[in-house]
């Protein structure tokens, strides 16, 4: 009987330990749970920090560079992106194909002559066209003619090209001017506080530094970034000029073979 009473006594002792350590188990995990739970909601909050401060820096720094010159800046770049995605938009679309406007001029100048020639350049779209249209109409009075025409409204189509650029180059000018124009302003406005303040501190100095940076970063950004499509533009109208003048030799050249084959 003292053998069974003591073994009972030794499985209840062994059960009540099992199960204080089961109770001190269940709460580590449930400590250690929250924790890993805020770790990872701090993580999340970090994350959309610092997704959220690229656009608050920008907009914090354009505060801090002064509303009266940064407002100026931001214009200029809105205006000046205007005009060259205008222009990359127009000098797209006057692009053509030369070589199968000229075969299709070939084909029907051999077929129904020069009105047929005409109907081919004035269903076609661009400058090229346009020229090849000037020059037939010119045909009846001779080949020297048509290679005067052809080089006058060659003018006047490269003019229309170049429409504009005298905008993005203003722009481009104007851009870092105005920034440089906000540096002047800081510097004043710092001396002026020095002055007030008769000792020179760095946080007498700073605001006045900070516009007249800030001011001038914006300046140079607005420059490099519209002078990034200004030379886009021009090479694209080099291009478009260059195409207009082998297929206006061409032209000539198909011109006189229509008419010694006649």
């Amino acid at each position: 009987m003292k053998k069974l009473l003591s073994i009972f006594a030794f499985l209840g002792v062994m059960t009540f330990g099992a199960s204080q350590s089961f109770a001190q188990d269940s709460t580590e995990v449930a400590t250690e749970e929250p924790a890993a739970v805020v770790e990872t909601v701090v993580a999340d909050e970090e994350d959309i920090v610092e997704e959220q401060t690229f656009h608050q820096a920008i907009k914090e720094k354009f505060i801090q560079g002064g509303v009266e010159f940064m407002w100026p800046i931001l214009i200029c770049l809105i205006l000046g992106l205007a005009v060259a995605i205008e222009r990359i938009i127009t000098l797209n679309l006057a692009t053509t194909n030369t070589k199968k406007l000229l075969n299709q001029i070939e084909d029907a100048l051999a077929k129904g002559g020069i009105e047929a020639a005409k109907d081919v350049t004035k269903n076609t779209r661009g400058p090229v066209a346009s020229i090849f249209t000037q020059g037939l109409m010119r045909s009846s009075e001779g080949i020297d003619m048509v290679e005067k025409s052809i080089v006058s409204y060659g003018g006047v189509e490269m003019a229309r090209l170049e429409r504009g650029l005298i905008w993005i180059s203003l722009f481009i000018s104007l851009g870092p001017m105005l920034g440089f124009f906000g540096t002047v302003i800081g510097m004043v406005q710092a001396f002026d506080a020095i002055e007030a303040a008769g000792d020179i501190s760095p946080q007498v100095v700073a605001g006045g530094m900070k516009v007249a940076l800030i001011t001038t970063v914006g300046g140079l950004i607005v420059g490099m970034i519209l002078q990034v499509f200004y030379n886009y533009l021009v090479s694209k109208i080099d291009s478009l000029v260059n195409s207009m003048e082998d297929a206006s030799i061409t032209l000539v050249d198909i011109l006189v073979k229509h008419k010694l084959s006649k």
